[in-house]
């Protein structure tokens, strides 16, 4: 797109979102027509009018393959915006994702909530994370309350969805998947095993899903 072109957009429709579309557009890439279940935080929470939300929601989809594939929308540049034109990268450059093994919609909402911490964290310490990156969580568990060993994450491409070149620049998606302590505690002591761990996972779970009833350790 040319920018003469872009501005016109931008002039023409203020909730014009080229950012969100390639967002869109990537995942419709895998999965097709389907209509996700989308959640959108409250504007009048949004940080940009002085609340403490730094995304604009969250879509859900399900996969064939027996889980839910969680995209964020917010990390990235969403909007027309003059500035943001033919950038390197797409604000952050990424959106986070996450996969469940789960039924509902209701037993993704802690998933939603930590995704929104990290980016509060992210837009607050002005500290973002690339992959193989480790994420600890203070020994608490990543679903807080539950009986799970996860208490950690480790951050690597998106097993699916491929990254894109925008109007924005580049945007990837990075995808959160929950570790136990001991892999925690193996990554800190040595940031280098991270590349194993990740294969040892994707040797029983190629998708990466992230299991709250997992017990095995891989490090």
């Amino acid at each position: 797109m040319e920018k003469e072109e872009y501005i016109r957009r931008v002039e023409e429709d203020d909730g014009w979102a080229p950012g969100w579309d390639a967002i869109e557009d990537r995942f419709i890439a895998v999965y097709s027509d389907q209509e996700p279940s989308h959640y959108g935080t409250t504007i009048t929470n949004r940080a940009m009018f002085g609340g403490d939300q730094y995304l604009d929601g969250y879509s859900i989809y399900r996969s064939d393959k027996g889980y839910v594939h969680i995209v964020t929308f917010g990390m990235s540049e969403l909007y027309g915006n003059e500035e943001a034109f033919e950038g390197e990268y797409s604000k952050w450059g990424y959106e986070m994702t996450m996969k469940l093994r789960v039924e509902t919609d209701e037993e993704c909402m802690w998933a939603l909530d930590m995704l929104s911490n990290l980016a509060r964290y992210t837009y607050t310490s002005n500290r973002f994370v690339e992959p193989f990156q480790y994420i600890s969580g203070g020994g608490n568990p990543i679903r807080i309350g539950a009986d799970t060993k996860l208490t950690g994450l480790i951050v690597v491409e998106d097993t699916e969805i491929k990254g894109a070149d925008t109007v924005h620049g580049r945007l990837d998606f990075l995808q959160m998947v929950g570790i136990t302590q001991s892999e925690l505690d193996a990554l800190i002591a040595d940031p280098d095993q991270a590349v194993p761990l990740v294969e040892r996972m994707k040797a029983d779970n190629p998708m990466l899903i992230t299991d709250l009833g997992r017990t095995h350790d891989y490090l």
